[in-house]
């Protein structure tokens, strides 16, 4: 298990190699460090700004040995969203450690995160797009359909799957009237802990039909519920054919 002042080495090193690099412009902390919320369990989070001609590729190469040859890398993932390249490695003491490799141009902060700029200069800050709404009620009622026939049809794990999924999406619906983030869970802890209550009554006691099936039917009733709070034509227009989803058996 990684400590916090092994990551602190291994931050301010990182932000060290980074200054040298030629091909390195600008550098910041994002995440919990720069939300000054940083805890025992906190990853790094290392936002790098290219030069303009730099080639992202030697430059990707270059952090990536040196971290294997440094700390032990046991594994990395890569994640590229809007022209940005996110490498993230895993350490063999479970630390992670996330170093973005942002295009000259696109290197800013976001208004819903922390930002710490060690040096460079950074563009002007955008705001996040709202949450899609729409598209987290339809994925809502795709993932109530599919549990429902994985229930009627026996495959019990396949409802499991869909359910937590169809769960996801009243996370999702709730966090959104709370202003708060539910992006891999990150707020969900957040929501009012009688919300949070009624939530975990979506969760089946056991794998058997009977429980999915009355899991099904709770997380239905949620469901319309949140979206009867955004949207009630909507949700009028979805309550019959989403409870009659409860009735896994034809």
């Amino acid at each position: 298990m990684f400590t916090s002042t092994g990551r602190s080495r291994l931050r301010e090193s990182l932000i060290a190699l980074a200054r040298e690099d030629a091909d390195v412009v600008g550098a910041a902390l994002v995440g919990s460090a720069a939300r000054g919320a940083e805890d025992d369990w906190s990853d790094i989070d290392l936002v790098l700004q290219l030069a303009p001609a730099a080639d992202e590729a030697a430059v990707v190469d270059r952090f990536t040995r040196w971290m294997d040859a440094e700390e032990g890398t046991v594994d990395t993932l890569d994640v590229r969203a809007g022209g940005v390249l996110y490498r993230v490695f895993l350490l063999a003491s479970s630390l992670q450690v996330d170093i973005s490799f942002w295009p000259h141009d696109e290197f800013r902060a976001t208004t819903d995160e922390g930002f710490q700029l060690i040096f460079g200069s950074a563009n002007p800050p955008t705001t996040p797009a709202d949450p899609d709404l729409d598209g987290t009620v339809g994925m809502g009622w795709l993932y109530a359909l599919h549990a429902r026939s994985a229930i009627a049809r026996g495959k019990l794990w396949q409802a499991v799957e869909m359910l937590d999924d169809l769960r996801n999406q009243i996370f999702a619906l709730a966090c959104a009237r709370h202003g708060l983030t539910a992006w891999h869970g990150r707020e969900v802890d957040q929501l009012p802990a009688t919300e949070l209550a009624q939530i975990s009554r979506t969760r089946a006691p056991e794998v058997t039909k009977e429980a999915l099936a009355a899991s099904l039917r709770t997380s239905i009733d949620l469901f319309l519920d949140e979206i009867e709070r955004s949207d009630p034509t909507r949700a009028e227009r979805l309550r019959d054919a989403l409870r009659s989803l409860a009735a896994t058996e034809r």
